[in-house]
């Protein structure tokens, strides 16, 4: 089996190193600072624990979505522009320019090695909040790395979404052994949550029973409702929290399903 490392370098920004690829997530490097939205004002509270110069160079970098300040800032933008690949949505494709490469859901792309490894990078279906949003918080994308190896579970990264029919038939097309899932029950716009809240982290669980959860992006910016502990708690109550792999900032930490 192909090793998998994940490493956290903050929010939503993670490095994914599988299978000889290095694939990073919505690039967020900006040091803490405020956003003005026309909506609302977004507050970064922490900066990113690798700066793009100890990273290096990557393979892809798979952008869930770029018109929110806390999937791409300042310094994710000037990222891409030395990035060999940038998949994203559609409509981002179009605003980026450049290398980006636009995705509807479920198409698939490939990544290939002159040694003749191979990375399928599918788009999957996401909400970024309760039905009808989509006028407001715009397209959003997540993804499905699936391996050469057919015995290997494939690894989703949920990117910016609430739990809904979209990511229960990623779960019936793919067998995920990995699950990156956004968290954090982010809340800018009334009462609803825009990311998944701990119900919709345990749907998700249910969903793939086979995989190791990874949250990310529920800390760091001052519009998330829930943390941590809360995901902790919620799983520990079903009897479900050894599931739960956490990453702790700037450690490459190697994920076994």
């Amino acid at each position: 089996m192909t090793d998998t490392t994940i490493t956290l370098i903050g929010g939503p920004t993670v490095l994914i190193e599988t299978g000889g690829f290095r694939l990073l997530t919505d690039p967020t490097f900006d040091p803490p600072g405020e956003y003005k939205l026309p909506h609302v004002t977004l507050k970064k509270t922490a900066g990113p624990a690798v700066t793009t110069a100890q990273l290096g160079k990557v393979d892809a970098v798979l952008l869930s979505h770029d018109q929110h300040a806390d999937n791409l800032d300042h310094s994710g933008r000037a990222f891409l522009t030395d990035a060999d690949r940038v998949l994203t949505t559609i409509a981002g494709a179009k605003r980026l320019q450049r290398r980006a490469e636009g995705l509807v859901p479920w198409e698939t792309t490939r990544l290939s090695k002159p040694d003749g490894r191979s990375l399928g990078i599918t788009a999957a279906p996401a909400r970024h909040g309760p039905a009808g949003i989509e006028p407001l918080a715009g397209d959003v994308i997540g993804f499905v790395l699936t391996f050469a190896d057919a015995q290997r579970g494939a690894l989703y990264i949920t990117g910016d979404t609430v739990w809904y029919d979209g990511i229960a038939e990623v779960a019936r097309r793919f067998r995920a052994s990995i699950v990156v899932l956004f968290a954090g029950a982010a809340q800018t716009r009334g009462r609803f949550h825009l990311t998944m809240d701990t119900n919709d982290a345990i749907e998700t669980a249910h969903a793939f029973p086979d995989a190791v959860i990874v949250p990310v992006h529920h800390d760091s910016w001052a519009h998330f409702t829930q943390d941590r502990n809360d995901l902790e708690q919620a799983f520990g109550a079903l009897s479900i929290g050894t599931r739960l792999r956490f990453l702790e900032p700037g450690v490459a930490t190697r994920i076994e399903p």
